[in-house]
């Protein structure tokens, strides 16, 4: 992969700044939003979503990207998303081709990560990431989209 699409601790910390003046708003849906147009402005962040836990399933509550998915319900422990809400674990598939809990929303998609969205311990919702370049997601991107996570969970309650 070309060392300028992976993400530095640099431009985190910038992205980060950004996300939280977004997350200072009162209107959920709009911080939502707000943050996944600012992840998807990363050149490996193909398709960004943030679904919402809701009884037994994750619903898609705000996306960026080229198309939208036609997983706007996914039950918990189910795919790559569903077994991070289940486990309450970042989940890093570096390659979707070689794992079975993929489920496919893109023919494109190399990669993906899923953040699971913490709040007070529960598992409140998720951020999802598909890349189109394998092996897209570092440490230092679970680090920050973990960080992403922990200032947006007030606004993923459902």
């Amino acid at each position: 992969m070309k060392a300028g699409l992976r993400m530095d601790r640099e431009k985190a910390k910038e992205l980060l700044g950004e996300v939280e003046v977004a997350a200072a708003s009162t209107n959920s849906a709009e911080v939502r939003q707000k943050v996944v147009r600012l992840l998807n402005q990363m050149p490996t962040y193909n398709w960004v979503g943030i679904y919402l836990v809701k009884g037994t399933d994750l619903k898609l509550a705000a996306w960026a990207g080229p198309a939208a998915t036609v997983h706007t319900t996914i039950p918990i422990g189910k795919g790559v998303c569903g077994w991070a809400a289940k486990s309450g674990r970042t989940e890093i598939v570096s390659d979707v081709s070689k794992d079975s809990r993929y489920l496919e929303c893109f023919a494109n998609t190399k990669s993906e990560i899923v953040v699971p969205v913490l709040l007070e311990g529960r598992v409140v919702g998720e951020i999802d990431i598909d890349s189109d370049e394998l092996n897209a997601h570092s440490s230092i991107d679970r680090e920050f989209l973990e960080a992403v996570a922990a200032k947006i969970a007030k606004h993923c309650i459902a």
